[in-house]
């Protein structure tokens, strides 16, 4: 008898969301499982020096990487924990600038929901707006319009480095100087940026900066807050305590394979840095090529592709008239991408990043994000566009559309 035909290979494209462990990421973490084993905080044997000697060599390493000093990084969880540490860290100190937070209204909502429930508690926040829909830096904020929010009694602006669904990269080193002239803290939720493009917190005026390892080929659980420690000082009110673990700033025992991942991740980005940019760029021109070429009604979300230093490389959103982003997801099967940011993937309401350029509810909900990393290869885009293309057509067929 005939052996049944196989299914096609899935694709991967949603790299924002998370990426797939890199082999030589899991090569270091799996060490650690089974040979340095030890808890970083035990001083009395042996096992417990060897863990504490690889956070600190990671710790000495991840600190380089962003042009920052060893004590200055903080190991958490996540970004998520990391935005969270920093928000509430700053407004719940007891000797702080003033009750007003200062941020963006496309940001994460890791920082949006900290900056909610700090309103509710009677602080005040301002949600400063983006570059419209049209425009070639689409998504982006204005350095002038974060100088002119800025007041006396602003304890903290929040900006991230890149957006996680339109991948507009935002103009910090402007911002940065902005900060530092009005003597208010900067936090910058870096996830999308960081291992994608250069970054010191010293040139950008970053006072705190937030980054997970699963987004640059690291695990997941891990990551880290950079708190600047001179010029300013920066303190925080501790979310988390416990045993005093990273200098009474995060307490817990610390995650030692993560955080030998997490370094390692942020190592191999930074060295293959140029080469997968250049990559991901051509990879990316073509996805958008081939959904205009066999699609109708495409149009792009977020800055011009050829707006050089404005988008992340890997990153493509789109939207297809006529057709609901939901229904084109669950028709492709065989290609993983995402109608919006997967942390908010259960929440109906369309995206407040698209609705923040100024998009309406129809094209906001026909749209997808594409995210193309490290693994994805040329034959992938063309089978992409294949896939989009006939679920495109089907559904517009069974809606009575063109």
């Amino acid at each position: 008898m005939p052996q049944a035909e196989q299914p096609t290979q899935p694709i991967y494209m949603d790299n924002h969301a998370t990426t797939r462990v890199d082999p030589r990421v899991v090569e270091v973490v799996t060490r650690c499982f089974d040979e340095t084993y030890g808890n970083a905080g035990s001083v009395n044997h042996a096992f417990g020096w060897d863990a504490r000697e690889l956070v600190d060599e990671a710790r000495v390493s991840i600190a380089g990487a962003i042009g920052a000093e060893p004590k200055e990084i903080v190991f958490t969880s996540g970004a998520t924990e990391s935005d969270n540490l920093a928000i509430f860290g700053v407004a719940q100190r007891a000797r702080r600038r003033g009750d007003h937070l200062l941020s963006v209204a496309t940001e994460h909502k890791a920082v949006l929901e900290p900056l909610a429930r700090l309103r509710r508690r009677g602080f005040e926040v301002t949600l400063l707006g983006v570059s419209q829909h049209g425009n070639s830096d689409a998504g982006s904020i204005s350095p002038e319009e974060v100088a002119g929010a800025i007041r006396d009694d602003t304890c903290l602006v929040s900006v991230m480095l890149a957006n996680n669904e339109i991948g507009t990269i935002h103009p910090l080193e402007e911002i940065g100087r902005i900060c530092k002239e009005r003597g208010v803290l900067l936090h910058c939720d870096a996830t999308q940026g960081i291992g994608k493009m250069p970054l010191d917190v010293e040139r950008l005026g970053i006072d705190l900066m937030s980054f997970s390892g699963h987004k640059m080929y690291g695990p997941k659980g891990v990551g880290a807050l950079y708190v600047r420690r001179r010029n300013p000082a920066v303190r925080l009110e501790p979310q988390i305590v416990g045993g005093g673990q990273e200098a009474g700033r995060r307490s817990g025992t610390l995650n030692v394979p993560g955080i030998v991942g997490l370094a390692k991740a942020l190592e191999l980005s930074l060295l293959e840095m140029d080469e997968e940019s250049q990559r991901l760029t051509g990879l990316r021109n073509r996805l958008y090529e081939g959904l205009v070429e066999k699609i109708d009604g495409v149009s792009l979300n977020g800055p011009a592709l050829d707006a050089e230093n404005l988008r992340l490389k890997g990153n493509l959103n789109v939207s297809f008239a006529g057709v609901d982003g939901e229904a084109l997801l669950m028709s492709t099967r065989l290609l993983a991408v995402s109608s919006g940011s997967a942390c908010t993937s259960e929440d109906p309401t369309p995206s407040h990043v698209l609705q923040a350029l100024g998009l309406d509810d129809d094209t906001t909900r026909s749209s997808i994000r594409f995210g193309l990393g490290r693994f994805n290869t040329d034959d992938e885009v063309e089978r992409a566009i294949e896939l989009i293309a006939e679920g495109t057509k089907r559904l517009r067929a069974m809606s009575g559309g063109a």
